[in-house]
């Protein structure tokens, strides 16, 4: 019963970037907010906002072939079921896009837990290392270690060969 009162309390709410980006500003624990973005969403409780999602274009110019978009950014306050909300809900804000595949990134030491309840599927290893290149130096980010790719839609694309339980 509680779960069910719960669960309804947790209401999609539109967000622009501007608000998308103070609330990860305020609550991410290592990241600031992306640089750009396709769409934002958010839930909220009694009108709090308690979680946003930022989705844009894949980071990889390698994954970036006009199908697939990445969701860059979830941040909640903690409050329970937000991320697997949000997760769920970009997925199906992409699908009316008509967008064939979506992707996203986690820490290394993260479970996944939210992603693999909104039916996500784990790719693999992926990453490591840092943007720097001869000629064009970027700031180094505190975590340019492996991370986990998981990705939703069509399997078809890169990395389906590297499909594994995580």
């Amino acid at each position: 019963m509680y779960e069910q009162m719960f669960r309804i309390m947790l209401e999609l709410v539109p967000i622009g970037f501007k608000g998308a980006c103070d609330f990860i500003r305020t609550n991410h624990r290592h990241h600031n907010p992306p640089q750009g973005m396709k769409f934002c969403l958010a839930v909220a409780i009694g009108g709090q906002i308690v979680g946003v999602a930022v989705t844009g274009r894949p980071i990889s110019r390698h994954l970036d072939d006009g199908r697939t978009l990445e969701v860059t950014r979830v941040c909640t306050d903690g409050t329970k079921n937000v991320c697997s909300k949000l997760y769920s809900a970009s997925w199906r804000v992409a699908r009316e896009m008509v967008y064939k595949r979506l992707i996203t990134y986690i820490l290394y030491n993260e479970s996944g837990i939210s992603l693999k309840a909104s039916g996500w599927i784990c790719q693999g290893p992926a990453g490591g290392g840092n943007w720097n290149k001869p000629g064009r130096q970027r700031t180094d980010s505190k975590h340019e270690g492996l991370k986990w790719r998981y990705s939703v839609g069509d399997q078809t694309g890169e990395g389906k060969e590297g499909l594994v339980k995580h």
